[in-house]
Formats: structure tokens, C-alpha cells, sequence
């Protein structure tokens, strides 16, 4: 379940928090109440001795991230990560996500403040596993992961999680980071684009942390370069796949499941043979090997299809992040912010 990057084990879990009727609403508002019940100040956690060395390491860096986040990118810091919140499971919450089999379009769940998202979060495993199941029976593509770290877009003080310190270093930092930009602007009812901004600013943030932290000769700064020069490589390809299978859908001649299969396998040897060669690191080597289908294409598409309006506006403002970031926040009443997001980079 977890073989993605940090980058895709988070959710934001605004919509959950609301105490509005339903079994739903008031299950979920439950326990994440109760996470947030059991925030305990940061400096208190760190004398828990029950803690490694190395986790609350992980913490102090988490402190530090956060500081530099509000500091220096002029993030909305909110008070997030100041508390910590240590839990007894691997992942905070399961999300499951959906799709039609003939059609890479999402299945949305509609909720208060967020609006319509493509993915619907639960705290206990074997109730996402009955959505799933559920969704299955409508005959919809599925896919089920455990997530490590969530977002409240600001409307709580946001712990750190025990699930979080699971990351490496520069992958702690890109999370907060990438949090810490939805708690800054988060636009209703467009989750690809809040996603991809969050994405693209983590990576650019966690460069930024580093080179700050230990120097422009950094062995980390090295070793995130490389990685994000993978994920470039990754979505570039994955972008082009995408549009090329709703191409496909659309002119099938007949909805035949092994047919479909077979077109989808044929992507992940496409992988194989023509990108995975040039990554430098082992982020993405478990795609060309997971059961692909249209739910979980489509988490790639929230997360990494076409970043490339996003670096040419960065590149327009000479990689300045402040005015990146006001820039974007220009969008939030835009009615198309991927539209308003190219007409930034094009003028």
C-alpha cells in the first residue's frame, strides 16, 4: 500500500472535521478529534522517553522546517507542528479513490468549505475497505492507500504525527512544506490544481531549506535535486500517458476488460523500457510492477500532471518564491486557476 512518495500520503481532511449529521460526518469528526485531543506540546514530547534519538531528531527538524516555512517563504504557519501526537498504527487514515473503467475521469465526493475532491478519507482501515468494496459493486476502478500526514487547511493547529517521522529527512521537510502551502491557499473544488501547487512549492521549498541549512554543496540539496529531476522525468511521462489513454477510451471500439488491461500494461512497459533507465534514484521502481488501472493513474494525475505552467511562471519571476506565491494567491476567486495559472506564465 505504501509504495508511493511522501508526496502522495497526505490528505486534507477539512470536510471531516465538521460536526454535521450523518454516520459519516459524526464517525469521522470523532476520531479526528480525538488525534487532535491528544496533541501534546512539542516540548514536552521531546523528553517522551519512549521516543528514539533519531525521532525526536526528526522533530527538531520538523520545528526548524517550520520556522524557515513562515520565516522565509512567508507561508501561513498557523501554529502547525508546534504539538506532536504519537499514534499506535502506521498510517493516520485510509483513503480510497475511484473511476469509471472506460472513462480517466475521477469519482468526487462533495464536502462542506473543500467542495468536490476525488478521494474520500476514514480513520478506521476496515471502513475504507467497505467503500471500496461498495464502489467495486458500481463497477468503478478502485485504489485503497494508507496515508502518513493530513491537512486541516488552517482551520486547526495541525500536529506532527508519529506516522510522519516514518520519512527521510528532505521527505519530513517537502511534507511540512507541502502542508504548509494548503494551509496558505487552498482553492475550493479544484484539488488537482491545490495538489500540484503543493508539489511543485514542496520540492522548490525543501531546495530552498537545504541550501539554507547546510550550503549550495549540500549532500542533501544533491540528493532532492535528484530527486526532483526524477519526478520531472516521471511526470512528463505519466502526462503524456494520461492524455494519450483518454484518447484511447474514447475511440475503444469495445469495452472489453482484457483489452483494457493490456493497454494499461503496455504503459508500465513503456516505463520500463524507456524511462525508468533514466532516473537516477528508486522512487517509481514499483510502477512498472503495481496493478495499474484508472483510480490510480488518476492519483498521478492529481499530484503530477503538467508542472510545467507552474516553472514557467517561477522562471517569469526569476525563482522568487514570495512573488510566486502572491502571485498564485491572485487565483484563489478565479474561476479556471489552471486557465488563470497560464495566463500568469504567458503575460
Amino acid at each position: 500500500m505504501d509504495f508511493l512518495k511522501p508526496t502522495f500520503k497526505k490528505i486534507c481532511l477539512l470536510g471531516l472535521l465538521l460536526p454535521l449529521s450523518g454516520c459519516f460526518y459524526l464517525k469521522s469528526a470523532y476520531y479526528e478529534l480525538e488525534i487532535l485531543n491528544q496533541r501534546v506540546p512539542m516540548e514536552y514530547a521531546l523528553k517522551d522517553p519512549g521516543l528514539t534519538e533519531d525521532q525526536k531528531r526528526k522533530m527538531r527538524l520538523a520545528q526548524e522546517a517550520e520556522i524557515f516555512a513562515q520565516d522565509q517563504l512567508h507561508l501561513s504557519a498557523n501554529g502547525n507542528y508546534t504539538s506532536f501526537v504519537k499514534l499506535d498504527r502506521p498510517y493516520v487514515t485510509y483513503v480510497v479513490s475511484a473511476s469509471p473503467k472506460w472513462q480517466l475521469e475521477h469519482h468526487f465526493w462533495t464536502f462542506p468549505f473543500v467542495g468536490s475532491v476525488p478521494y474520500k478519507g476514514y480513520f478506521v482501515e476496515s471502513d475504507a475497505k467497505e467503500e471500496e468494496e461498495r464502489l467495486k459493486q458500481q463497477d468503478l476502478d478502485t485504489y485503497l492507500r494508507g496515508v502518513s500526514a493530513f491537512s486541516t487547511l488552517g482551520w486547526f493547529k495541525d500536529p506532527l504525527l508519529s506516522t510522519m517521522l516514518r520519512y527521510s529527512d528532505a521527505d519530513l521537510v517537502n511534507t511540512l512544506i507541502h502542508e504548509t502551502v494548503h494551509a496558505t491557499l487552498y482553492i475550493k473544488s479544484n484539488a488537482d490544481f491545490n495538489e500540484r501547487l503543493a508539489v511543485f512549492m514542496g520540492n522548490w521549498g525543501a531546495e530552498l531549506f537545504y541550501k539554507n541549512k547546510e550550503g549550495a554543496d549540500s549532500k542533501t540539496l544533491v540528493q532532492i535535486k535528484f530527486d526532483n529531476a526524477d519526478e520531472k522525468i516521471f511526470a512528463d511521462f505519466i502526462s503524456k500517458e494520461i492524455e494519450m489513454l483518454k484518447a484511447w477510451y474514447q475511440s475503444a471500439p469495445a469495452h472489453d476488460e482484457t483489452l483494457r488491461m493490456n493497454r494499461l500494461k503496455e504503459i508500465q512497459e513503456r516505463f520500463a523500457t524507456e524511462v525508468q533507465p533514466r532516473l537516477k534514484e528508486k522512487s517509481y521502481e514499483t510502477f512498472s510492477k503495481t496493478a495499474l488501472n484508472n483510480a490510480r493513474l488518476l492519483l498521478y494525475k492529481t499530484y503530477l500532471q503538467d508542472l510545467s505552467n507552474f516553472q514557467r511562471l517561477a522562471e517569469k519571476l526569476h525563482w522568487n518564491y514570495q512573488e510566486f506565491l502572491e502571485s498564485v494567491k491572485t487565483l484563489e476567486k478565479h474561476p479556471d486557476p489552471e486557465q488563470g495559472l497560464k495566463s500568469l506564465a504567458d503575460n
